[in-house]
């Protein structure tokens, strides 16, 4: 099998489109111009000698390996920052440059320890390999006198010496065996953007220092793992590789964290898993990772993963292991029960966004084709649904426009309600890179998130707009587009409907839109909405990025409406650099949709009314399909406690901690006689469940993800399921106990029926996959290569439609008893609600939610940083400690939802989006006080918990 092998050309591509030809060592090569001689060199398969030289970063020249000798030009310049020129004739290996490159190996080697064969990186180390490709055989210095590598000095203190580093929980720091490249430096300024490394001192004084002289878990490091992965020695090491050895093979996969859907090599040694490496060929993270896909991957064999199928008759009783197949027949058994007793309409199913898009399919197929009804949702209800609303309705498909790649062609990005340094990490250090390079950002955001002011960049225009007043702040940035005549009329006459955009630009330019009465209502400079409305519409390529505090709203729709309208008016749409994106919350969040886990939508966004789309599928299942849409996440909730429905199969979710108002939906679930919760662990919801299916991590399956770009990609089974069957293979098994007559053998059976019977995915599959490496939806006869930019010569629907965007305010409002508004968000160490996240060592960083107060609130209640306090609203109360910070303006509180001791969702409302039922988690009035414990409620559902995770194997044990 054996490990991917890439390929370190040793500085970046160059993008220019001229071609130039040159002869190095005898051989001709034609590259762009701009290309270094020695990325043309090794284009030519010669690979010249280099410590200080990678492909990830721009070249340095500090290492002196890397000399060539140039025909007609004096002395021997370095290869990394020398560009080609044409008929350049280059010579790599001369006498005088194999002296010279001798020489200085054996300085780098007379300061470094000679511990090869005990070396974490024996068999991986570049200053290893590159004193043999230069043929050093000896070295003259020793260690006399000065050096960094013994702790004593002929018996007294060597103070140039500094022991390991071991504060991080991943990797380590040995500066005893650092030849200051500044690799790691040059990663962290340029692939992730952070600035947390630096080369302290002078000359032989030099070395690495995280922050001013601080340990690496101390200093502004977010243990991304781009300065791991550019050190070319042991200096930096991941514990792992120290503990298990070097892989002996590797496999290309997908990662399940977030939706940047950031690609891979799971590197193993047998079936353990040594570390996870990003891939440079992987399109949506170009070989960079974050400290989630990089390092947190221990969960996959955490001890308190379940590995065996469970049931109970009821919920207070304990777990009792099983068989599969009795699992399975229980399960098929009840559901089958349940429909005889309360009707076809009283079951359903709620599909995964972090399983495969194969997966969901069949999830969605198990309740349409099994259960006789269109009862099936995802988890995108509680995110991004109003995404697929406002971008169905105003440019006919429901997805984001643009690649990750086109951050690098745009001028202005605007970025509304999301964080992308925390949530989409990969992507936002591609932003920050972009905007070092001059493009300007406005940030409309009721916090000031980091991207607002870090290392090199700083917002032009930060919005800190009151919650919920989202349509209200983006219709008023509409407003002086239009009354200032800013908006792009070629564009519009030629690509909208031009009498809808006469009627929307009179309804935007009516005074109440005008930035002085919204600046009132939103807490906002008019003048700041002028200027960011001024900048977007005149700045060149403009995109908008937004998250979860666009759609989480009562007017999240709407919303994602005035977004499209703004996008629209300024003729951003349809070409690189521009577009609307919504940054996906979860790692297959957009594929959960594409697969039909909608109640209204067939697979590829099509209604279930529609009689062409489901004879398709009555044909091909052999079944008459119900023409109505079933119920949503809440309606089924509604629905078990009003008695109608009885029976849910849940895979890879967990409402009881994700969803709003936690207490309706403990009840809902309570109500329920049969809930089956397919997943790792024991999760929240899993205390209600009465059957319990273990899952399998992306590690051990095999299938498809799609990401925020729409981009499909493989994920690769790199070990055998823990618990014995993937999770496809799991459903297929109830499928048939149900009666069902499935036979897939493996999923890329599962991926050609989608292609067959969804037109978006025509072209589709795991071969053409293997091919192309990854695909972006539309991929069709149409377009074969997939669809990097939608629209770009006219809109899915045919014209864009603009659509009036009235502000109306959420009925959830601040007063006497409730005067602050909390809104919520994620950490980056942490993922969703931190099932997998919490069994790692990224607790860490996060151990607990904490409760952002701004200064002025927190002294008007009497509280210092770290209090515990008392965070109460109209549905509930808990108790967290407070983090005093003016990141959050006063009148707002923050908190992050990671931790089911604290259940943030508690205090949420049951408020929700008008057009998707999308909850409104980012506004709720709330109070804030002191506090000297937890509240009774959380005291209640500790104890509900600890009984309910009860396994009688394990009781009998003990």
């Amino acid at each position: 099998m054996g490990l991917v092998q890439e390929i370190d050309y040793g500085t970046p591509a160059s993008t220019y489109e001229k071609q130039v030809t040159l002869t190095v060592d005898g051989f001709t090569v034609t590259v762009p111009e701009g290309t270094s001689i020695m990325r043309a060199s090794m284009e030519a398969g010669i690979a010249i000698p280099k410590l200080c030289a990678t492909d990830m970063v721009d070249a340095f020249g500090s290492c002196r390996l890397c000399l060539v000798e140039i025909d007609g030009r004096n002395g021997t310049p370095s290869s990394c920052t020398t560009p080609v020129a044409p008929g350049m004739v280059v010579h790599t290996q001369t006498g005088r440059l194999k002296d010279i490159r001798r020489g200085v190996m054996e300085l780098y080697i007379s300061d470094h320890p000679l511990d090869c064969l005990t070396c974490a990186a024996n068999g991986d180390c570049e200053l290893q390999t590159q004193a043999g490709v230069v043929g050093l055989r000896d070295v003259r210095y020793g260690y006399e006198g000065d050096n960094h590598v013994f702790k004593k000095n002929d018996g007294a203190e060597n103070f140039k010496w500094m022991a390991k580093d071991e504060s991080n929980p991943y990797f380590t720091y040995d500066p005893s065996k650092c030849i200051v490249c500044s690799r790691c430096v040059r990663a962290c300024e340029e692939v992730q953007g952070t600035f947390a490394l630096t080369i302290e001192g002078r000359g032989f004084e030099s070395r690495v220092s995280p922050g001013m002289h601080q340990l690496f878990i101390d200093s502004e490091c977010v243990s991304c793992g781009a300065c791991v992965q550019a050190c070319p020695t042991a200096t930096l090491s991941e514990k792992s590789v120290i503990k298990i050895g070097q892989p002996e093979h590797s496999v290309v996969t997908t990662c399940a964290y977030c939706g940047v859907g950031c690609s891979f090599k799971a590197e193993m040694r047998g079936d353990e898993l040594v570390r996870m490496v990003p891939y440079k060929e992987g399109k949506a993270n170009r070989g960079h990772s974050c400290v989630k896909g990089r390092f947190a991957y221990g969960y996959s064999t955490h001890k308190e993963r379940i590995l065996n199928p469970m049931i109970r008759e009821k919920v207070t009783d304990p777990w009792r292991e099983v068989s599969w197949e009795e699992a399975l027949t229980h399960t098929a058994n009840e559901f089958r029960r349940i429909q005889y007793q309360y009707g076809r309409t009283s079951i359903g199913g709620i599909t995964s966004s972090r399983c495969t898009n194969e997966e969901t399919y069949l999830v969605q197929k198990l309740i349409r084709q099994g259960f006789r009804n269109n009862n099936v949702d995802t988890c995108a209800r509680v995110c991004h649904s109003p995404t697929g609303y406002g971008l169905g309705q105003t440019f006919g498909t429901s997805a984001g426009t643009q690649d990750f790649d086109s951050i690098e062609q745009t001028d202005v990005v605007m970025i509304i309600g999301a964080n992308p340094t925390d949530a989409h990490p990969v992507f936002a250090s591609r932003m920050k890179k972009r905007l070092r390079k001059g493009a300007r950002l406005i940030v409309l955001d009721p916090r000031r998130t980091d991207i607002v002011r870090s290392a090199h960049i700083e917002a032009q225009h930060h919005l800190p707009l009151r919650p919920g007043t989202n349509v209200a702040v983006v219709t008023a940035l509409a407003h002086v587009i239009v009354t200032e005549g800013l908006f792009d009329e070629a564009f519009i006459r030629e690509r909208c409907d031009w009498d809808e955009f006469q009627d929307w630009a009179s309804f935007v330019a009516l005074p109440e839109n005008s930035p002085e009465v919204v600046g009132q209502l939103a807490n906002v400079d008019p003048e700041a909405i002028r200027s960011a409305a001024r900048l977007f519409a005149t700045g060149g390529n403009g995109a908008i990025y937004y998250g979860l505090g666009v759609t989480e709203h009562s007017q999240g729709s709407t919303t994602v409406i005035a977004i499209a309208n703004l996008a629209m008016a300024t003729g951003n749409i349809g070409r690189p650099g521009v577009g609307v994106n919504p940054l996906r919350g979860q790692n297959n969040v957009q594929g959960s949709c594409d697969m039909g886990s909608f109640p209204h939508e067939l697979p590829g966004y099509r209604h279930v009314s529609g009689d062409a789309v489901r004879d398709i599928y009555e044909s091909l299942w052999g079944v008459k399909l119900d023409d109505e849409p079933g119920l949503r996440i809440p309606n089924m909730l509604d629905a078990a406690v009003d008695g109608s429905f009885k029976g849910l199969y849940m895979q890879g979710e967990d409402i009881l901690q994700s969803d709003p108002d936690t207490k309706h939906v403990a009840a809902g679930l309570a109500a329920m006689e049969c809930v089956v919760v397919h997943d790792l662990f024991l999760n929240e919801t899993a205390n209600y469940a009465h059957v319990f299916l273990p899952g399998s991590s992306f590690l051990e399956k095999d299938g498809t993800f799609t990401n925020a770009e729409r981009r499909i990609n493989r994920v690769r089974k790199v070990m055998a399921p823990k618990n014995g069957l993937a999770d496809w293979e799991v459903t297929q098994k109830l499928a048939q106990a149900m009666g069902l007559a499935w036979n897939y053998r493996h999923p890329s059976e599962i991926m050609d029926e989608i292609a067959r019977t969804t037109p978006s995915f025509a072209k589709v599959s795991y071969d053409y996959l293997e091919k192309m490496g990854s695909v972006q939806w539309p991929c069709n006869e149409q377009a074969p290569e997939g669809t990097p930019i939608m629209h770009t010569s006219g809109f899915v629907r045919g014209k864009g439609k603009f659509i009036r965007t009235e502000y109306v305010a959420t009925d959830e409002r601040t007063g006497p008893r409730f005067p602050l508004l909390l809104t919520t968000g994620r950490i980056l160490s942490q993922y969703n609600v931190g099932v997998q996240t919490r069994r790692t060592d990224n607790v860490m960083w996060h151990s607990e939610d904490r409760l952002e107060i701004h200064p002025h609130d927190a002294e008007n209640r009497g509280l210092r940083d770290g209090d515990w306090v008392r965070l109460t609203s109209r549905s509930g109360e808990t108790t967290l400690r407070a983090l005093i910070t003016d990141k959050v303006s006063p009148g707002v509180v923050y908190t992050t939802f990671h931790h089911p001791d604290t259940q943030a969702n508690v205090i949420t409302t049951d408020f929700s989006d008008w057009a998707t039922n999308c909850p409104e988690y980012k506004v709720t009035a709330v109070q804030v006080g002191a506090s000297n414990g937890p509240s009774e409620w959380q005291r209640d559902y500790d104890e509900q918990a600890r009984n309910s995770r009860r396994i009688a194997t394990l009781e009998a044990a003990e």
